[in-house]
């Protein structure tokens, strides 16, 4: 008769996923969760008007074991006419807070040129670019991150 009353009270909790304090299960649960927590991260899109060309700045935090030369991911898009301009070559610059500084030639990633820079630190950076055209001609623009 016991058996009959402790029967689904078992099937319930293992249907809920209930696991004692302190079992592995329980371990293994709370490691996935917090495994699976996104990373707290500022994100910036911004478009720019550069010269005639329509310019889309776009930093954000690296995927986890994806970082392409920093803790974030600097992307910029140039445009003109609503159509991406291919045959430009971007220089990329970031001043961080304690006012040093770097400068990376951008990768050629489809429509969007990258380069990675570590950005995780506080404190506000400067994100510099300087593209030049398939005529010569030189342009150049930046935004701050975070952008507070």
């Amino acid at each position: 008769m016991k058996i009959m009353f402790v029967f689904p009270i078992l099937v319930a909790a293992v249907v809920s996923g209930w696991a004692p304090p302190g079992s592995a299960a329980e371990e293994s649960r709370a490691m996935k969760k917090k495994m699976a927590a996104p990373v707290p991260s500022a994100m910036l899109e911004q478009q720019q008007d550069i010269d005639g060309y329509q310019v889309t700045f776009h930093v954000m935090a690296a995927e986890p074991g994806k970082t392409m030369g920093g803790s974030h991911d600097v992307m910029i898009k140039v445009e003109q006419d609503s159509n991406v301009v291919g045959d430009v070559q971007i220089n990329s610059k970031v001043v961080h807070p304690d006012g040093s500084s770097e400068t990376k030639m951008m990768m050629n990633m489809g429509d969007w040129h990258m380069a990675g820079y570590d950005l995780g630190h506080a404190g506000q950076h400067q994100v510099m670019i300087l593209f030049k055209t398939a005529d010569g001609s030189k342009h150049k623009g930046g935004v701050h991150y975070p952008d507070n």
